[in-house]
């Protein structure tokens, strides 16, 4: 998993991702996943990359304010799709033109990252870590 992670944290990079928009992503798969543990990490990551209380605060409903840049907005899109593959009934069509803001590699990179945290959450989900104050 460290190896994997480490080739898509390079992926990102390579494609000229923000290290804010990374966790952005990061951040809103927790959410969709309900991990505890990565949310508390990435919002942390986030905050320490510039996030704001207000972003933050926001991230769950990103499509509904104008909070968030067309980029950082596609990236969000990309990973509710790859997070909610399996429940079409709940993945919303945002209205983002994904291939109109984001390069094929920044795409592939999103979803890379995406399917990364997506494996951390389901490792720290059924590993039960503990999340305390």
């Amino acid at each position: 998993m460290l190896e994997f992670a480490a080739k898509a944290a390079e992926a990102g990079a390579d494609a000229g991702l923000s290290p804010l928009l990374v966790e952005l992503v990061k951040v809103r798969a927790s959410q969709l996943n309900g991990c505890a543990f990565c949310l508390r990490m990435h919002a942390a990551d986030a905050v320490k990359q510039g996030e704001t209380a207000d972003r933050l605060a926001v991230l769950a409903g990103w499509w509904e304010s104008q909070y968030f840049t067309p980029e950082e907005q596609a990236a969000l899109q990309i990973a509710e799709r790859v997070t909610l593959i399996g429940d079409h009934g709940r993945l919303h069509d945002r209205g983002i033109d994904v291939d109109g803001i984001l390069t094929e590699k920044q795409i592939a990179a999103v979803t890379w990252l995406t399917v990364v945290i997506n494996s951390w959450n389901r490792i720290a989900i059924t590993s039960h870590y503990p999340v305390a104050p």
